[in-house]
């Protein structure tokens, strides 16, 4: 249970709600057709800062706990 609390906590943080707004737009767009060239290029840049910091995150508790 308190690891569900922990996630939805971490869910609703705003990096985390930003990249959900904008996917839901993102894929509206996609929907309807009309995705523009630089809508993609900031779409991409922010999905791609968004795993990178949660896979960062992920290797330094993998490298705290073997030190």
């Amino acid at each position: 249970m308190e690891l569900m609390k922990k996630r939805l906590a971490n869910l609703l943080s705003v990096k985390s709600l930003v990249t959900l707004c904008l996917t839901v737009v993102f894929s509206y767009m996609a929907v309807a057709g009309q995705i523009s060239q630089d809508f993609m290029t900031i779409y991409a840049v922010i999905i791609a800062f968004y795993f990178g910091t949660q896979s960062q995150k992920v290797q330094d508790a993998v490298d705290g706990e073997r030190k």
